[in-house]
């Protein structure tokens, strides 16, 4: 698949009425991301935001008043909304979905914050923005839709002010996953790789980051496909309302496959702190 296509792909499910209408239900409609749980039944939703006010916490101290953020892959602008609000920032909001980027603008104007946060219809691996013109670049979960992973940690870079920070999440294969055990998986979200920690970190570096840190938080990655599984069965009589059935036992599918790698030592998820000097 070329990247136009993967990139079509990715858009075609996202905006997608059963997409829009599962995520917001069992998420909740605000961070649609992998959450840093306290509890194995944990609310979704709150672990999900503390995902980001852990990520928000790496960024110190350049989210302050004046400074400007870039979200690639920016959802329903749940991490927008908050670092928008926290912080007093201007948050620039890139999303390839437009059926998301919808419900994240009314969103954003129903918390008062739709001036401070500029949504807008795009694909992160070619950004329109000028060279060093961020003080932020932020990701959750976004970079894996695309094979040119290193061509997004490069233009990562490029918009960066020197000193600037790019945190950002992904899920992944571990370093020295074999071959083949994932294509299950592959084939459910239609890519052919994902990437891996060692594989993030080298790209940092080639690309010109003088500091690359990982915090792997692999068990989060389990637990948090565990309550999404948990919640759309026991959701079941709701979503069917808006979700197809057929999309919700693909889904229940999809999600056993994640959890199942990830017990298998195949899979990855954790925070990435890049820094810009």
């Amino acid at each position: 698949m070329t990247a136009a296509a993967e990139v079509e792909t990715a858009r075609a499910y996202y905006d997608s009425a059963d997409a829009d209408h599962f995520y917001a239900t069992v998420w909740g409609g605000e961070d649609i991301h992998i959450g840093l749980y306290e509890t194995d039944d944990e609310v979704i939703a709150d672990a999900s935001r503390r995902t980001v006010v852990y990520l928000a916490s790496l960024c110190d101290p350049r989210l302050k008043l004046g400074a400007r953020l870039l979200d690639m892959g920016s959802g329903y602008c749940g991490a927008a909304r908050y670092i928008a609000g926290e912080f007093n920032v201007s948050v620039t909001a890139l999303n390839l979905s437009g059926v998301e980027n919808e419900r994240a603008r009314a969103l954003n104007a129903r918390a008062g914050l739709a001036e401070r946060i500029d949504v807008q219809d795009g694909s992160i691996e070619d950004l329109p923005y000028a060279d060093e013109s961020y003080d932020v670049v932020w990701s959750q979960d976004a970079i894996l839709h695309t094979s040119r992973r290193e061509r997004v940690i490069a233009e990562g870079f490029r918009v960066l002010k020197p000193g600037g920070v790019f945190v950002f999440t992904d899920p992944m294969q571990s370093d020295g996953c074999p071959d083949g055990v994932l294509n299950p998986i592959l084939e459910r979200i239609h890519l052919s790789s994902l990437g891996s920690p060692g594989f993030y970190l080298d790209a940092a570096r080639r690309c010109g980051f003088a500091d690359a840190h990982f915090n792997d938080m692999t068990p989060q990655l389990i637990r948090h496909y565990t309550r999404v599984l948990e919640e759309t069965e026991k959701q079941a009589t709701v979503l069917e309302k808006t979700v197809s059935r057929e999309y919700l036992q693909r889904m229940k599918a999809g999600l056993k496959r994640w959890i199942e790698g990830g017990h298998a030592g195949h899979l990855a998820w954790g925070a990435f702190r890049l820094a810009k000097e």
